[in-house]
């Protein structure tokens, strides 16, 4: 057909002279949209009142928190299963395709969502928002990362750091437009939550269009004009191609698996329980009367966290080019054990401005290791299926996206059936969380190079595909 071949690999790759620096915006289109994800919180609380119309005095028959909060588990989970499954499917077809069947899945998650709220239909949002719209944010998460590697092999950080930073960004749009959204139709339906996910899903798939047919790929031999391979930290940068199925039989994988996972848990930590922390653990009764934390300013804390998360993408992966993968990981770990380990002292000594900031060098690190990892990956397996690889490693955050709230609500809830209050009900959640960190540590110190058995033999050269 016409308009399929429009989508194939061929008619995407780019022809002599074409300027690489066209393509971030397509890569960040992608993310700005589905970085919607992180936003999710906003309908907490309007769906848990569809009935009763109070979101501060749910009826019998609302949904209860922990009901609403497996949605975007679901979503998570299917972020890493279907970047997964899908991510040799992605190398084959190109960009243009898995991204167009991003847009159709993310946006059409929207609309089936949207017929769930109207029905009041739990299972319906499940498999709208949480499985189809979570099949969009794996493919989409993983398409324009793999195609910016291929077009930065001389700043692998920066380009990684490009496109995930708009998924870290994507809560910063998605938050207030859901907010405003929900707000201009609460008249016509209930908390204005159906409608606002269908003119939702439709502008996050049209404004995923201008990623996907502006994107292109380079020629396989294809190299920026004057590059020359670094000799710097080039230990562990490979200059063979490894493909996806021999990747998983190398140790570096699961070894890089098990550094995303903690890194990604602990994180959790402190974004899981933002709001509630900030606010517990300098209240009127630590700080005096009338100087705690309002829920205004909690917020604008979870704001900042959020801005950290962003800019902690493009930070840390771009210092990864100068400092080479495996020390920023230390950098994360080392670090990072020290300051999980400070935060319940900070908000046992009421230390309010130490604290926000070690919070949000933490949310950095966090950011700064999802944007680092593609370039690991890249350095340590090659670029030929590095999408698909990436793909495959994503399971980690599916994992830490389950385990983590578990670890962190067991935790606390453990300490305050203890009776324990304020910072000190979050103590042994901070310190389980840099004992993860020593395991991440000691598993990023273990990466070596890939023995070059598992390297392809001769040159490869990215399928075709998609006719």
């Amino acid at each position: 057909m016409a308009n399929a071949s429009l989508l194939d690999r061929s008619r995407t790759i780019a022809g002599p002279g074409y300027n690489r620096w066209l393509v971030p915006p397509a890569a960040l289109a992608i993310h700005l949209a589905i970085g919607q994800a992180y936003a999710f919180s906003v309908f907490k609380k309007p769906l848990g009142a569809l009935l009763s119309g109070d979101v501060d005095h749910p009826a019998a028959g609302d949904w209860s928190p922990a009901q609403i909060g497996w949605i975007f588990s679901i979503a998570i989970v299917l972020l890493g299963l279907s970047a997964a499954i899908f991510g040799t499917w992605l190398e084959r077809v190109g960009p243009r395709k898995a991204m167009m069947a991003s847009a159709l899945c993310f946006g059409g998650g929207f609309l089936i969502g949207s017929l769930g709220v109207h029905l009041h239909s739990l299972a319906l949002l499940y498999f709208g928002y949480g499985f189809v719209g979570g099949i969009g944010l794996g493919i989409g998460y993983i398409s324009p990362v793999s195609t910016l590697i291929k077009w930065f092999p001389d700043r692998k950080g920066v380009a990684t750091g490009m496109a995930i930073m708009g998924f870290g960004g994507g809560a910063m749009i998605g938050s207030p437009l859901a907010v405003a959204l929900m707000a201009h139709f609460k008249d016509s339906a209930p908390q204005g939550v159906a409608p606002t996910f269908i003119v939702m899903g439709i502008i996050y798939f049209l404004f995923m269009q201008f990623g996907v047919w502006t994107i292109r790929v380079p020629a396989d031999d294809w190299a920026p004009a004057g590059y020359v391979p670094s000799t710097e930290h080039s230990a562990l940068i490979t200059t063979g191609n490894v493909s996806a199925d021999n990747a998983i039989k190398t140790p570096q994988f699961w070894l890089l698996w098990v550094v995303l996972l903690t890194n990604v848990t602990a994180g959790i930590g402190v974004l899981e329980t933002a709001s509630p922390l900030i606010q517990e653990s300098f209240s009127d009764a630590t700080m005096g009367a009338g100087r705690g934390v309002t829920v205004a300013a909690a917020a604008g804390f979870v704001g900042l966290l959020s801005l950290f998360n962003l800019l902690g993408r493009f930070f840390w992966s771009s210092a990864s080019d100068k400092l080479g993968r495996k020390v920023t990981y230390a950098i994360y770990f080392g670090l990072g054990i020290l300051l999980y380990a400070l935060v319940p002292t900070l908000g046992h000594n009421a230390q309010l401005t130490l604290f926000v900031l070690v919070a949000c060098i933490i949310i950095s690190m966090y950011g700064g290791g999802f944007a680092t990892i593609p370039a690991y990956l890249s350095d340590l397996f090659g670029k030929y299926q590095v999408g698909a690889i990436h793909g495959r490693l994503l399971t980690a955050w599916s994992t830490a996206g389950v385990l983590g709230p578990l670890i962190v609500n067991y935790l606390h809830e453990s300490r305050k059936a203890e009776g324990f209050t304020g910072a000190a009900a979050y103590q042994t959640v901070f310190y389980t969380m840099a004992g993860l960190l020593v395991v991440g540590l000691l598993a990023n110190l273990a990466v070596t190079a890939v023995n070059e058995k598992y390297n392809e033999k001769g040159p490869v050269t990215i399928q075709p595909g998609g006719h």
